[in-house]
This record gives C-alpha cells, sequence and structure tokens, in this order.
C-alpha cells in the first residue's frame, strides 16, 4: 500500500511516465502566485516615516514610505497606478520579512 501512495503517474504529450516522489518534495511549501495588490517587506526592518493613508491615489512610482533596514533608508514605491486600500504599519513599527504592509485596491 505504502508503494502504490508513493508513485505518481504523470503526463506529457500524451506519454505516460511513472515516477516516485521523494518525502521531502512532497513536504515542501508549494508556490502560490503573490497577490499584485499586496505589498509584503522584502527585508526585515523599521518603518522611518509613511506618506500615504486609505483612499490615497498615487501614481507607479510614487513614494509609500521609508523602510530602515541594515542601516539603509529604503525608499519603498507605488508598484502601479492604484488607490490604497489598507494601511497595516505606523512609523515606528518593527517588522520582519514578509509581513504584509499595504494593501491596493484591486484593479
Amino acid at each position: 500500500m505504502q508503494e502504490e501512495e508513493k508513485n505518481e503517474t504523470i503526463i506529457v504529450h500524451s506519454a505516460v511516465y511513472k515516477t516516485e516522489y521523494t518525502e521531502k518534495y512532497r513536504r515542501r511549501v508549494k508556490w502560490e502566485k503573490p497577490d499584485e495588490n499586496q505589498l509584503h517587506s522584502f527585508i526585515p526592518g523599521t518603518i522611518i516615516d509613511l506618506f500615504v493613508k486609505p483612499g490615497d491615489k498615487l501614481k507607479e512610482g510614487d513614494p509609500l514610505m521609508i523602510l530602515e533596514a541594515m542601516k539603509m533608508h529604503n525608499v519603498v514605491q507605488m508598484p502601479f497606478d492604484g488607490k490604497i486600500a489598507t494601511v497595516h504599519v505606523k512609523a515606528g513599527d518593527r517588522i520582519p520579512k514578509g509581513f504584509l504592509m499595504i494593501e491596493i485596491a484591486k484593479k
């Protein structure tokens, strides 16, 4: 029974292949397409200044905030034209990598 569960069938251009996945592969974190309307921190740091509030309409490249990380001030910019839906941070917040900072209204 255990052997049958490990065997997988893959079909590529009508050709049938049998393979066996490792346990490490089975336990992996599956990739999900990131939501382009959510802005996550790319590095842990501290929010130095915040320039936006919910409802603000911005153009691509407009500054959103300053994130201090590794003794550098990084200006986080608007990735595309849009409207700020939610702001999850405030000046002085220390945030980890991958933290949801801002949500942009759906296009």
